[in-house]
């Protein structure tokens, strides 16, 4: 499981990378304003409905049904209800295309009404919306790809996709006098990436497992438990994008630049989010499927608790610096070009703001895994509903006095419900237990991030010193700096308080299930292998 987990692990943070080389560009092309913040928006709207149609909801409903499917009867089932739920998908994402295509300029005045008294912020909005929502069918496609894949262990290529988006829009961008506006370009970047992921990720997915083609829908037992887990998965990922939604709307009331300090800060806040927390559930999910059709319901729980303490160790640094050097970290990154130092300092505290809820943030996929591993979606949009009509409403509280920083920090503690009481629905379901090992760490890494702050504190006031006559490049050399300093002084912390205990424990559980042969009677076929009850569930952007 550890190599499955810096594998893409490791990729994710490539796309990290390239991501904020994008993003660079995008801050010195784009700056924070009015062109800027038409383009967040049409990139944020096809975004927000591949979180609920694609990446949050199927992957929740469909990397376990098709795990149970390959591994209670094999290849030739899994790849029957691979074409059917294909057939569905493609069917159900077109009509959604047609109709947001027609209806751009309503769904701009409903999603970011700010705007309508903007008029050319509106129609650009518009414009460049009607370039970037095919893309929405196109990472739809990714994701069914890579729900296969990785359903069968085989994480790179879907960990790898990302990355195109970024090279891509890094490409469209450096050729932006060749366009209308530098968000034209941008905008196209996002529907050229989109092409070049389904050919990478199907390409894979034709390897490993073959393409699924359109095939007669049927309502098969397991399309139709596919379906009962799709349901309350979609509520529960389109609960978690109203309160996205709600920034959009919100923000587009506020001054201009407000969702561009939004969008810069979320950029930062989800790299351990991406790097860490998803790769690590896009790892344990499969994992724990496997295990639980096949009756291990220990190494399922021990699995996932080892890999909980992975994802805490390694999302401490980003806690500590996000909350003590934001600033720094954005003046270091983006303030060139259009980007002012203005424009630094309302993402940096818009940035420590999301850091509040960066835990439950990382931690929750890993936690909702024991739920969609047993094929229930339901139980966790309990908790996740619960945190939107918090989160929307402390949205609607700060945003007169906080702006942008209200809606981050409502987010926040939205994180915060929505992870406590999917906690308390595992423990309640006994699916879910604190064990002492994990006490233990959680204790020592808090003595570890608290040697980190001590470092990145007093390295600061240091480095102020000493780089204070620097004229250029002053701020990317503290941050450099900086970074060295706190992962020496954190990895010697956790060195010297775990040693190799976290890794050794992940390398026992390293040799994944394999697909089991397909059942040599309908008895064996009818009856699932140590099938555990179903009652609990959920899961994410």
């Amino acid at each position: 499981m550890l190599g499955r987990i810096f594998t893409v692990g490791g990729l994710t943070l490539l796309s990290r990378v390239t991501g904020f080389l994008r993003d660079i560009m995008l801050a010195a092309v784009l700056g924070a304003g009015p062109i800027a913040d038409a383009f967040f928006v049409a990139l944020r709207l096809p975004n927000h409905f591949r979180a609920i149609f694609a990446e949050g909801a199927f992957n929740a409903a469909f990397v376990p049904a098709y795990a149970r499917v390959r591994q209670q009867g094999g290849p030739d089932p899994a790849r029957l209800f691979a074409d059917r739920v294909f057939t569905m998908l493609v069917a159900a994402e077109a009509v959604l295309l047609v109709l947001a295509l027609v209806f751009t300029p309503t769904v701009i005045r409903l999603l970011a009404p700010g705007f309508a008294d903007d008029p050319g912020r509106f129609a650009l909005a518009v414009d460049l919306t009607r370039i970037t929502f095919p893309y929405l069918l196109l990472v739809s496609l990714v994701t069914l790809y890579g729900g296969m894949l990785n359903a069968v262990q085989r994480f790179a290529s879907p960990a790898a996709a990302p990355i195109l988006l970024n090279l891509s829009m890094m490409a469209t961008l450096s050729l932006a006098v060749f366009f209308p506006s530098a968000g034209h370009a941008a905008a196209w970047g996002v529907f050229i990436a989109g092409i070049l992921e389904v050919l990478l990720v199907g390409a894979d997915t034709a390897r490993r497992t073959g393409l699924p083609r359109f095939a007669r829908f049927s309502f098969d037992e397991d399309v139709k438990k596919f379906f009962k887990a799709l349901g309350p998965a979609t509520i529960g990922s389109a609960g978690m994008q109203i309160a996205l939604f709600a920034d959009t709307i919100i923000a587009s009331f506020l001054a201009a630049g407000a969702l561009s300090a939004l969008y810069y800060a979320d950029r930062l806040n989800q790299l351990p989010i991406g790097v860490i927390g998803i790769a690590v559930g896009t790892v344990i999910l499969p994992e724990m499927a496997n295990r639980l059709a096949a009756g291990d319901t220990a190494g399922a729980r021990d699995a996932q608790s080892r890999a909980i303490e992975l994802t805490l160790v390694l999302s401490v640094p980003c806690l500590v610096a996000f909350l003590l050097v934001p600033d720094l970290i954005m003046l270091a990154l983006f303030s060139r070009g259009a980007f002012t130092a203005a424009d630094a300092a309302a993402a940096g505290a818009t940035l420590r703001a999301y850091t509040i809820g960066l835990l439950p943030f990382v931690l929750i996929r890993s936690l909702t895994a024991t739920f969609l591993a047993r094929g229930d979606t339901a139980t966790p949009v309990k908790a996740l509903l619960a945190a939107v009509v918090v989160n929307v409403g402390f949205k609607i509280f700060l945003m007169g006095p906080l702006a942008q920083v209200g809606l981050a920090l409502a987010t926040s503690i939205g994180a915060w419900v929505n992870f406590l009481l999917v906690v308390w629905f595992a423990r309640r379901a006994g699916f879910f237990a604190i064990d002492r090992r994990m006490r233990n760490a959680v204790v020592r890494l808090t003595v570890a991030g608290l040697v980190l702050a001590a470092a990145l504190f007093f390295g600061e006031q240091v480095l102020d010193t000493l780089l204070a006559g620097l004229r250029t490049w002053r701020h990317e050399l503290t941050l450099l700096s900086l970074a060295l300093i706190g992962a020496v002084a954190y990895g010697a912390a956790v060195a010297l308080l775990f040693g190799r205990q976290i890794l050794a424990g992940l390398r026992r559980r390293r040799g994944a299930l394999t697909p089991a042969p397909a059942p040599t009677s309908a008895a064996t076929a009818a009856v699932p292998p140590g099938a555990p009850a179903a009652d609990g569930s959920s899961e994410p952007g």
